[in-house]
């Protein structure tokens, strides 16, 4: 061995002690000696050195050497420990070995080369225990740590959960105050539109150009403000999932045309051209007339408010046999494709500044898309900056609510004469007629 090694050997007889050192000696072992004849002397040496080897002898005149192996290990005092036994006493040897002893030899088989190889194996074994135990000390601190980050992390899970609930009580509180107001709102605001339009009937006198203009503003404000109230309160109840939804059998070219009518003076008022364009052999839906209808007045006022010049148009067309696409096109200013996701959110709009040109709460198309999802539809956007933007509004020609479904060939008969068959059917045939309004609800 190259390595010079620090060696103990614990014998009150100097005649083995002798038989140990020369045997060491004639094995080659690079060493430096140290010799004490009892279990005492053999402590302090310990504690106030280092060894890399100990050999000890069973029987010492203090104690013999299973007492001094406990008390070397209970001291923590890590060395390797060969015991070296005397005739009769090999039947010890596992109780030595469990004590903590490393290895043992009999005195009678000291010779270089079993020394020799006791030592190295001893010396090995022992190498190998301290690898060992220092990877249990790093598994044990990386498990302590696992725990506390374990424990930091349920802190945080807690805390964000407390945080979630919080936010979903405080949305909860600002739907409920949205919806509140919006309804409070509405009541003087129709008061204001009904005064404003009685009073530009002629039967209520005669008015002065500058009466007429003054009233015509208030009126027109007036809409515009219960407009954005009752976006404000359709969006309270979405998010409550209390929005009437009421679908029926109707004509969609119907309102389509009937929508455009009334969205045309905006148009005009900015010089746009508004064009309807159709490609629809069955006008046929089952769906909510009046909810298809505000789908196509957010995205006509949309087109209208963001297009300084130019066209919008129109279009419904079906793209297989149960599902129909509605259209608006405009040339106006054009969304960023950054700006795709951001505005189907609610209250966001791409001029977010308090100076911004185009006024707005932010709402219409956030409406629009949770609209669409309650319908199983879906949006698509195509836009580019100074070009122009469509909205394309894919809907199924018949929605599903609960357990009621419409037979597809109903959608296929006369118009006068529209059957339909639900689960549990309430009607007969016969009922279901058009009305000057359209069609009746079904009873689902």
């Amino acid at each position: 061995m190259e390595q010079t090694l620090r060696i103990l050997v614990i014998d009150d007889d100097e005649v083995d002690r002798m038989a140990v050192r020369r045997a060491l000696i004639k094995a080659g072992v690079q060493m430096e000696l140290s010799e004490v004849g009892d279990g005492h002397d053999a402590i302090a040496a310990l504690k106030n050195a280092a060894y890399d080897c100990v050999f000890l002898d069973y029987r010492l005149p203090d104690q013999d050497g299973l007492t001094l192996i406990q008390q070397i290990r209970s001291s923590e005092i890590k060395v390797p420990l060969v015991v070296l036994t005397g005739q009769g006493d090999e039947q010890i040897a596992v109780q030595l070995m469990k004590a903590g002893a490393t290895d043992y030899l009999s005195k009678s088989r000291v010779s270089s080369e079993t020394l020799a190889q006791v030592l190295r194996n001893a010396i090995r074994v022992y190498r190998a225990e301290m690898q060992a135990d220092l990877a249990n000390q790093h598994l044990r601190e990386s498990h302590e740590q696992l725990i506390r980050k374990n424990q930091e992390l349920e802190r945080q899970r807690q805390q964000i959960q407390l945080q979630n609930l919080k936010i979903l009580e405080a949305s909860r509180l600002k739907s409920q105050f949205l919806a509140t107001i919006s309804h409070e709102l509405r009541t003087p605001m129709n008061a204001i539109i009904g005064f404003s339009q009685i009073l530009l009937r002629p039967k209520f006198g005669q008015l002065t150009n500058q009466q007429t203009d003054m009233i015509e503003r208030i009126l027109n404000n007036g809409k515009h403000l219960l407009m954005l109230l009752n976006e404000v309160l359709d969006f309270s109840k979405l998010e409550a999932g209390r929005l009437d939804f009421r679908p029926e059998i109707f004509d969609v070219l119907k309102v389509i045309n009937t929508t455009v009518s009334e969205m045309r003076s905006l148009a005009d008022v900015k010089k746009l051209s508004l064009l309807v364009q159709t490609n629809l052999q069955n006008p046929l839906l089952f769906n909510d007339p009046a909810r298809v209808r505000q789908i196509l007045i957010n995205l006509l006022s949309n087109a209208i408010k963001f297009t300084d010049s130019g066209s919008i148009w129109v279009e419904i067309k079906e793209i297989t046999g149960d599902r129909v696409v509605i259209s608006v096109r405009d040339t106006g200013i054009g969304i960023a494709p950054r700006d795709f996701t951001h505005i189907f959110e609610a209250f966001r709009q791409v001029d977010q500044t308090i100076t911004r040109k185009y006024p707005g709460t932010g709402l219409g198309l956030a409406i629009i898309d949770s609209l669409v999802r309650m319908m199983s539809g879906k949006i698509i956007l195509e836009s580019q900056l100074g070009v122009g933007s469509m909205f394309k509004i894919e809907l199924p020609r018949q929605v599903r609510l609960g357990t009621a479904t419409v037979d597809p060939l109903a959608l296929n008969l006369d118009s006068n004469e529209i059957l339909c068959s639900v689960q549990n059917p309430h009607q007969s045939p016969s009922q279901f007629r058009k009305t000057p309004m359209g069609y009746p609800n079904l009873k689902l």
